[in-house]
Order: C-alpha cells, then sequence, then structure tokens
C-alpha cells in the first residue's frame, strides 16, 4: 500500500504521475505507461559513472554522480513549478535506489509529497511478468476470426465504436500481424515494452463483460504474445467474418496501398517466402507488382499463400472457430461493419 514515502508495483493506479528518472536508453526500452521521463544522469553520465566505479572505485563514481545528479535535479525542478502543493508523484529508477531516492528527497524538501518505488523498475519488471501470467484467465473471450483481408482488425475497431470491450493487440504491438504488417514510420515497441503496455489494457478490462479480441499466432511481427493470453484466447469461442472475396482483394489494396506503390519495398518483404514458395512465384510476384497489376497480385498472395496458411492455423490453434458464429459484412467500410459488429454483439448476448 502506499504511504506517503515508498509503495510497491502493484499501488501504481494510486499515483497519476509516476516519473522516471533513468537514463533515456533505459526509458526507451520499457517503462511504465504514462511515466514521465526525466533522467538525472544522461546516457553519456551513466557511461562515465558505471567505467569510474569499474576502473577506480565506488566512492570517487558516487562522488561524481552526485554531482551530475545535482546538476540535473535543478532543470527537473524548473519542468514541475507549476506543479501545485499536492503534487504527489512515484519516482523510480533501476532498482529504488540512489537516483530515484535523490529526486524524491528534493521533491519532498519542496514540500510536495514524493514516493519511491520500492525496488524501482526491476520490481515493476517482474510484476508485469507475474501478472501477465495470471490475469489474462479472469476475462472470457470472444476470438475474431478470419481470413486475410476479411477485415478482423475493422470489426474489432467497429465493436468498440458500438461499445463493446475490446483489445486491440495488433494495436498495441504497431503491427498487423502478417508477413507485410509493418507499420510505415511507427516501429513496434520492444517485448518489455509491449507487455507493459498489455498490461496496462488488461487491467482497465471489467471481467463481468466479454473481451473481443482478434485471433493471432505466437508473434506479432517479432513481439510474442505470453502465453498465459495466447492459451486462453485460444480455448475461448469464436466469431467468424465472412468478406466476398472481391471485397477482400479491395481492403487489402486499401490497408497495404503503401507496399502496392513501391514494388521494391514489396520485394524484399517477398523475399523471405522464397523456400517456401519457389523462385518462379516470387518471381511472378514481383512482376506483377512491377506492372501496378494489384489485383491480380492480391488475389494470387491469397490463393497461393495467405488463405492455405491462415486455414492450416486456425484450425490448429483456434479449434473452436469451425462452430463459430459468422458475420458478412456488406462492405468495407466502417458502416458496413458497424453492422456487422451489432450483430455479433447480439449473437453473445443470444449465447448468454
Amino acid at each position: 500500500m502506499r504511504d506517503g514515502r515508498r509503495a510497491g508495483p502493484e499501488a501504481l493506479a494510486d499515483f497519476a504521475d509516476v516519473i522516471d528518472v533513468r537514463s533515456p536508453a533505459e526509458f526507451a526500452e520499457d517503462h511504465v505507461p504514462g511515466a514521465i521521463s526525466c533522467p538525472v544522469l544522461s546516457d553519456e553520465e551513466r557511461a562515465v559513472v558505471g567505467t569510474l566505479h569499474a576502473q577506480a572505485s565506488a566512492f570517487e563514481a558516487r562522488k561524481l554522480g552526485a554531482a551530475l545528479i545535482s546538476r540535473n535535479i535543478a532543470g527537473i525542478v524548473e519542468r514541475f513549478r507549476d506543479r501545485p502543493r499536492e503534487f504527489a508523484p512515484l519516482v523510480y529508477c533501476w532498482r529504488g535506489g540512489q537516483r530515484s531516492r535523490s529526486l524524491a528527497h528534493v521533491l519532498n524538501e519542496i514540500g510536495w509529497r514524493a514516493a519511491q518505488l520500492e525496488g524501482g523498475y526491476r520490481a515493476y519488471r517482474r510484476h508485469v511478468v507475474a501478472t501477465l501470467d495470471a490475469l489474462p484467465a479472469r476475462f472470457a473471450y470472444r476470438v475474431i476470426c478470419g481470413l486475410t483481408g476479411s477485415g478482423k482488425s475493422r470489426l474489432l475497431a467497429a465493436l468498440a465504436r458500438e461499445g463493446a470491450q475490446t483489445l486491440d493487440l495488433e494495436g498495441l504491438a504497431k503491427h498487423r500481424g502478417s508477413l507485410l504488417g509493418d507499420l510505415p514510420g511507427d516501429p513496434q515497441p520492444s517485448q518489455k515494452m509491449f507487455e507493459s503496455l498489455l498490461l496496462r489494457a488488461l487491467e482497465r478490462l471489467d471481467p463481468a463483460r466479454v473481451v473481443f479480441v482478434e485471433s493471432e499466432s505466437k508473434k506479432i511481427g517479432r513481439l510474442q504474445v505470453p502465453d498465459a493470453l495466447l492459451a486462453t484466447m485460444r480455448g475461448s469461442p469464436c466469431v467468424r467474418v465472412d468478406l466476398a472475396r472481391p471485397l477482400r482483394v479491395a481492403l487489402l489494396r486499401d490497408e497495404y496501398a503503401h507496399f502496392l506503390a513501391d514494388p521494391s519495398l514489396l520485394a524484399a518483404r517477398l523475399a523471405p517466402l522464397l523456400p517456401l514458395r519457389g523462385r518462379a512465384t516470387i518471381e511472378h510476384w514481383n512482376a506483377l507488382a512491377a506492372a501496378r497489376d494489384f489485383d491480380a497480385l492480391v488475389a494470387d498472395l491469397l490463393d497461393k499463400h495467405y488463405d492455405p496458411v491462415y486455414a492450416q492455423s486456425i484450425e490448429r490453434n483456434f479449434p473452436h472457430s469451425a462452430g463459430a458464429d459468422a458475420v458478412a459484412p456488406a462492405g468495407i467500410d466502417e458502416a458496413a461493419y458497424r453492422a456487422a459488429a451489432r450483430q455479433a454483439l447480439a449473437a453473445v448476448e443470444g449465447a448468454r
């Protein structure tokens, strides 16, 4: 429980403001979602202090570190000068040591009520791993299944707009989940950051309500879905999206326009399929892209790669998909998927 000076990771929700005093590189790899980055040592300064600790002594390193931290804390205090007396942040560093203690002490001396995270980021990270191993089983899921290009993500978004409770794994992972799923200009987070974001999303869900989630393989791009969540999803009832073939082609043209506009970029993404599909097929796809014959390219990709792979994967990993309730959007616009979402919600209500 929060005591005004120290708090454990389970009390994070009690704090409106969380301050991460680790270096920018540490923060970039992972941090408490919503935390403010206020490094008391830059990446370069941290490296210098660490080198001095290894080559000289801990005492010499502490003297230099104290001088650098004191200078940097002055700048941090300037950032918070407009905060009211009630400002009560939680401050953390790597292991709840000198970096966070130094800033918390200064903030408390000013008259604010700063607390220090017990055990620092390391304790927080252990909390994330342990909670993700247990929390997913508290929820009842409906897994959205459907062939590539059927608009599973669009249905999930439509369900959210219709008031359903959803878990958007691809949104958290910043990836559409397929070979061509990279989002241009929006790189994926680290595995640790993905898990932090996932935990925050799960903690905001209501266990009394159904959670709609899209069917996923073990990996979304380069990120792995935690085993406990994946196992629970694979044992859950499903909702199947059936979209007419011409509409699937149109949807994929829309969502992957950035690849279709750059045949060389598309060729680089298709290259890993060479051992699986053979040189002749890959060259044929590249030729279709170069000729801007996108409808033929998308249709061939569906026939020769995506549909066979997905059919095998869904049968193996989501056994309840075979008898799933189906929705069939009449188009690929928002209105069509909102109508399909209402149908899916009605089916879930009828099953209760």
